[in-house]
């Protein structure tokens, strides 16, 4: 059978789109930051890099032939990719329920998008803001509203004692400081 009408056989499809899905039942909270950056990532794709892998997989199309062609075989693969992408994207940002955390400036207690200083046992101090889903990067001290730490952290106050379990065993955290962002 030609291969023109059998399915191929990549495994595209099924790559990470580059976040985790949203458990049943959650709302997809995000920070107004978030959302605008999730946008950008949509409209970057939409008007400048899709239209350039077009560009050059019509190119690599009308130099003859497909089957052994790098830049036309390439090319489609990241179309397949950049398409995925915005799919997931769009579905995301539909789904999304902004949350300005600035309605909480100067509020001691902790809600999503604060951000949260604590001390853990060994006199370590750690700095973590609660973030959508979308949005999380624990390199850079981010961790999703969903996340057991950002569980255990949510309505205790400035001060408080909070007990994390781990799979390491039961930690004691100390909460230093809790910031909002300033209202606009």
């Amino acid at each position: 059978m030609n291969k023109a009408f059998t399915k191929e056989t990549d495994n595209d499809d099924e790559l990470e789109t580059g976040a985790p899905a949203l458990p049943a039942g959650f709302k997809n909270y995000i920070t107004p930051a978030g959302l605008k950056k999730l946008k950008d990532e949509l409209l970057e794709l939409i008007d400048r890099e899709r239209p350039q892998v077009v560009q050059t997989v019509s190119w690599a199309a009308s130099n003859g032939d497909r089957s052994e062609n790098g830049d036309y075989i390439y090319g489609k693969r990241r179309l397949r990719e950049i398409d995925r992408r915005i799919r997931f994207l769009v579905k995301r940002i539909e789904a999304a329920e902004e949350f300005d955390p600035s309605i909480h400036y100067g509020n001691d207690q902790i809600f999503f998008g604060a951000t949260v200083t604590y001390e853990r046992e060994n006199g370590e101090e750690n700095t973590v803001t609660i973030v959508g889903i979308d949005e999380f990067d624990p390199l850079q001290g981010k961790i999703s509203w969903i996340s057991p730490m950002a569980k255990t952290l949510i309505k205790a106050r400035e001060g408080d004692t909070v007990t994390l379990h781990t799979p390491g065993g039961i930690e004691e955290l100390v909460i230093l400081e809790v910031q909002y962002p300033k209202p606009e």
